[in-house]
């Protein structure tokens, strides 16, 4: 793993985790709006990001830029709902965008 984008990987990491769980739980729930089809995207963009940092891709900062984009469109629909995966997922979205905008930067 390279040094320099090790918060951002391990912040990529649980949302990736989080969102699934996410997913998992929805599954078969109606929803009033993208949630947990936001999910699918956001596990998609946090996978392809670590591996982007993880070769330290020229194209990291895009990337990055990217998923922290991904990130917060799925913690605005995750945070509209109730459920306690929803909330864990937003928050984990949200500190992953936080960290993905810094290696952006």
């Amino acid at each position: 793993m390279t040094i320099k984008y090790e918060s951002c990987i391990e912040a990529c990491q649980t949302c990736l985790v989080e969102c699934q769980h996410c997913l998992s739980e929805m599954a078969g729930k109606s929803s009033m709006n993208d949630c947990p089809k936001c999910c699918v995207q956001c596990i998609d963009a946090c996978y392809i990001c670590i591996k982007m940092m993880a070769c330290d891709s020229a194209f990291v900062k895009q990337y990055a830029l990217l998923c922290a984009e991904i990130c917060d469109y799925c913690a605005d629909h995750c945070e509209a709902h109730d459920h306690e995966h929803c909330k864990a997922c937003a928050a984990s979205c949200r500190k992953c965008a936080e960290e993905c905008r810094k290696i952006a930067a």
